[in-house]
Order: C-alpha cells, then sequence, then structure tokens
C-alpha cells in the first residue's frame, strides 16, 4: 500500500486506491496518445488541405516548420500531463486529467468529422 493510499484510507475518502490509479494512468496514456493524433491530423489538414491551426499559440509554428510544432506540442502537454500525474493525490489533479482527455477525445471527433468532409 502506497503513502497516498494510507492517506485517502486514514481520511476516510473513497478515492485514491491502486485500482484508481491504474485507471488514471491509463488516462494520463490516452492523453498522450490523443495530442499525438491530434498534431499529426492538424499537420495533414494544414499541409494537403489548407486547414488552419486553432491554436493560435502554435498557429505561426505550424506553418513554419511541422518538427518544432509537434516537438513543442508533445512537450508542452507531456509536462503538463506530468505535472498533474504527480499531484493526482489532489482532487483537482484528477479532474484536470479528465478534462483534458475529454477535451482532445472532442478534438479527435472533430478531427472524425472533418477527414469525413474532406475524403467523402
Amino acid at each position: 500500500m502506497t503513502h497516498d493510499t494510507m492517506t485517502y484510507r486514514r481520511r476516510g475518502l473513497a478515492i485514491g486506491t491502486e485500482e484508481h490509479f491504474e485507471w488514471l494512468y491509463l488516462i494520463a496514456k490516452g492523453l498522450l496518445v490523443l495530442n499525438l493524433l491530434d498534431g499529426v491530423f492538424t499537420l495533414i489538414w494544414v499541409e494537403y488541405f489548407g486547414a488552419g491551426e486553432k491554436n493560435f499559440m502554435l498557429s505561426d509554428l505550424v506553418h513554419n516548420s511541422a518538427v518544432l510544432f509537434m516537438l513543442v506540442k508533445l512537450s508542452l502537454v507531456s509536462l503538463g500531463t506530468l505535472f498533474l500525474w504527480r499531484n493526482r493525490s489532489n482532487s483537482l489533479a484528477v479532474i484536470s486529467l479528465f478534462f483534458a482527455f475529454f477535451s482532445y477525445y472532442l478534438v479527435l471527433l472533430f478531427h472524425l468529422q472533418y477527414s469525413s468532409m474532406v475524403f467523402l
């Protein structure tokens, strides 16, 4: 039993068990995969179909350097995910991980919808 788990059990809270953290770990890994897919789809849409990047902080970068765009995008989300994972005993960090995963899931659905309009 880890220190985090013992702390939650002493407080009588129902979160923070090993099983909960296993699920949260899968959510964090899924978030990183969804971010990678978002980057790949974005590069495809921008390069071959003239789409624009919706993230204003990365919009110039995607047009100037695809490699740097992916490096910055993957680094920022990975560092944010690592920060939230290390603070997983905080309920706000857990909620943030779920929110980020859900947001990237919606972005993936947007990419799939766009691809259906382009290819069909």
